[in-house]
């Protein structure tokens, strides 16, 4: 099906991977099933970090292996090293990403690198990687630790991403504290070094403005958008995070724009409230 748009869902892997109790991997491949079955092309399914530090992804590869794999969807992971990588080959996953920080405070809590360093750890990832590489970069208006960010020091480390091989960005609010001000200054900053393809968009909802932003990043021409099904999500390294946008919102809200997103509603609908039923 022919699309304006392209919705990236997170719910599997950054929807799930704070949540405290342990999700069942049948009802993991239970949620991915039902995404892919409702025209959503892109669905982050597994995270291969250690269980030590997310013990919530430590069955990627049975996740990975038990899920129905439909026609025109790309199943992805996220892989913080080579040995991430190597998990994620043997799993076929058909796309993998890194993740870096335009901060030093979240590189630091994220990942105890220095944004430098983990630029060092990805390039031989990308450079070996037999499938396309997504690379996100967090915390681009604010961060936690550091306070505002400034736009330059998201430019330099998209430059480095995609210089060594990425092909496309993903801009992470990861503290939903992005606003359309914000947004657009970040932006207008990015668009005068790379192009509209080059990018998509991650907002968390925390306050409430993550379609605004959206439609703001519409207005730039940015068509790829992230968003996690039942607004699932936050992150264990950014204290106060809640959930990325839902996907629903997003489906509703572009589609209101006259935008065609592929995707069924009640099959959405459906994903949607067993999402839900997993939160506990």
């Amino acid at each position: 099906m022919e699309t304006d748009v392209i919705i990236f869902e997170m719910g599997p892997r950054d929807g799930l991977q704070n949540e405290s109790t342990f999700i069942d991997t049948i009802d993991k491949i239970k949620l991915v099933n039902l995404l892919s079955k409702s025209g959503i092309s892109k669905i982050e399914t597994a995270s291969f970090v250690s269980s030590k530090w997310v013990p919530q992804m430590a069955d990627g590869e049975e996740v990975m292996a038990g899920i129905q794999r439909e026609s025109g969807v790309s199943f992805t992971a996220l892989t913080p090293n080579e040995k991430g990588l190597e998990r994620a080959i043997k799993a076929k996953a058909d796309e993998i990403a890194i993740f870096g920080s335009a901060s030093e405070g979240f590189s630091k809590a994220n990942i105890n690198k220095s944004v430098r360093e983990s630029l060092q750890t990805f390039r031989p990832i990308v450079e070996a990687a037999p499938m396309p590489v997504r690379g996100y970069i967090s915390c681009i208006t604010d961060c936690p630790y550091d306070g505002p960010t400034n736009p330059a020091e998201v430019v330099k480390v998209a430059e480095e991403l995609l210089d060594m091989g990425c092909y496309e960005i993903s801009l992470g609010d990861t503290l939903g504290s992005a606003n359309p001000d914000s947004t657009e200054k970040l932006l207008s900053e990015l668009l005068s070094v790379f192009e509209t393809k080059d990018l998509a968009v991650h907002f968390h909802d925390t306050q409430g403005k993550a379609i605004e932003n959206i439609n703001i990043s519409l207005d730039f021409g940015i068509s790829t958008f992230d968003s996690s099904i039942a607004g699932l999500g936050g992150c264990p390294y950014a204290p106060g995070a809640k959930g990325n946008v839902s996907t629903e919102a997003v489906i509703e809200f572009l589609e209101s724009k006259g935008l065609r997103t592929g995707v069924e509603r009640e099959k959405i609908k459906k994903a949607a409230e067993f999402a839900r039923s997993l939160r506990r």
